[in-house]
Order: C-alpha cells, then sequence, then structure tokens
C-alpha cells in the first residue's frame, strides 16, 4: 500500500451510520473527493462482508475497523477471512497481547492488508484507565503497546494525534499511524477527549486522518470535507 500523497489520500471517512443505504449515500456524495472510507462495527454488524465488496467496486480503499481482540487462533482466522474482502487496512487490540498480535500477521500470509494496532482509545484518560486496572499512564501505555506492535511485525498504529509527536521521536518511520479524534477548529468535540486540528495532526507526523463527524454531521457534507482538504493542502512543506 503506496503512502498518501495528497490531502485527498490522507483523509478517511467513516462510515458510522446504520445501513446500507445510507453507506453508499455517503460514498456516492464524497467519494470523488476522499480515496478511504472506514466501516466500523456498527455497519458491519448489520451489512456483513457485501457490503465490503460493493463499497470497494466503486474505486475506494477500505480501512475495516473491527478492533480484533481475542485469542490468538480466533485471531488468526479472522484476519485471514478478512484479508479475502480485498480491504486495505484492518484494526487489531494490541492488548491482545504478544502471541495474538503474532497470530494476525500469521493470518494475514501475503495479503497487502495494513494491520493496524490500537493503542489506547481516544475516550480514554489517565483516569479511565486506572478504573479498569491499569497502573500507566495513557503516554507510558502507548509506548508500552508500541514496542509489542514493533516486535511483532504489526507496522500500522491507530493513536491519537497527540501522541503522534513521541511516537514519530520514538519510532522514527517505523509504523504508518492513522489518528481518529481530528477536528477542525470550527467543529465541537464531542466525545473525543484527545483531538487536534487536521493541519496539527499532518504538521505532528499522522500519514491518515480519521475525520467524522465535522463531515458527515455538516450542513453541506462535501463542503465541509472541501475545507478540510483545503486547510491541508494549504500547509508550507
Amino acid at each position: 500500500m503506496s503512502e498518501p500523497q495528497t490531502a485527498k489520500d490522507k483523509i478517511i471517512i467513516p462510515l458510522d451510520v446504520p445501513d446500507r443505504s445510507q453507506a453508499l449515500r455517503l460514498v456516492e456524495r464524497l467519494g470523488t473527493e476522499v480515496s478511504w472510507f472506514k466501516i466500523g462495527l456498527q455497519l458491519f454488524s448489520a451489512e456483513g462482508p457485501a457490503l465490503v465488496g460493493e463499497i470497494r467496486g466503486t474505486g475506494v480503499n477500505v480501512f475495516l475497523d473491527l478492533k480484533l481482540h481475542d485469542i490468538p487462533n480466533t485471531v488468526r482466522h479472522a484476519v485471514a477471512a478478512v484479508a479475502n474482502l480485498d480491504v486495505q487496512m484492518l484494526t487489531i487490540h494490541l492488548l491482545g497481547g504478544v502471541e495474538m498480535c503474532q497470530a494476525a500477521v500469521t493470518g494475514r500470509g501475503t495479503a497487502q492488508v495494513l494491520l493496524l494496532g490500537v493503542t489506547v482509545l481516544t475516550s480514554h484518560t489517565d483516569g479511565t484507565l486506572r478504573e479498569t486496572g491499569f497502573r500507566t499512564t495513557v503516554d507510558d501505555e502507548v509506548l508500552l503497546l508500541g514496542d509489542l506492535a514493533k516486535g511483532t511485525g504489526i507496522t500500522g498504529l491507530v493513536a491519537s494525534p497527540k501522541e503522534v509527536p513521541f511516537l514519530r521521536a520514538h519510532y522514527g518511520s517505523v509504523f504508518t499511524i492513522v489518528t481518529p479524534g481530528v477536528r477542525p477548529s470550527w467543529s465541537e468535540a464531542g466525545d473525543q477527549r484527545r483531538f487536534v486540528t487536521p493541519a496539527d495532526a499532518i504538521r505532528a507526523g499522522a500519514d491518515y486522518l480519521v475525520i467524522g463527524r465535522p463531515v458527515t454531521a455538516a450542513p453541506d457534507p462535501r463542503e465541509a470535507l472541501r475545507r478540510i482538504i483545503d486547510e491541508i493542502a494549504g500547509m508550507p512543506d
């Protein structure tokens, strides 16, 4: 999978809608403006693999965000099944541990799908980590899981854009980094606790930006998207 070259290539639009018709409507409306769409648990649970193929058939790239986290054998077979769907990105939870991550790499085989290891969800804070028994900060946990990913052959990470600078400082260009929690300054934060603007995320070293509600919930999604693309494209080299 080639690295993103233009602003259009860097943006991923999540299809956080309940059914096929709404998903295809967004792809039809925005597919000429961006190269990537993300299918998450809600839509995949409702429509299954058939919709993945239908969206791929329009010529766009698909990021399948399933955040796989199970015993190694189950994850290996799940990744192998996804590899047959011709998606370009797939998420697994790095919290599954070394053996599970190695199993995911094995399950991918020779497919070109980029395995993205989820570090810490952007809805988490140090406090919410403590609620679930962690004794590390968000930053420490992100680096711990980054080391795990590097050692198991996972070459992509999902991380908040606020973690991107120290990930780049620590790992250089080892990982392709996909960042949710990206919102233009003119939109509301919603349930993302750790977010920055698209331009700031790119400056920090993010490769791909997942941008949802500022586009999909806008009165004119295409105009909102073009506004973001213009912001990124206008950044100095």
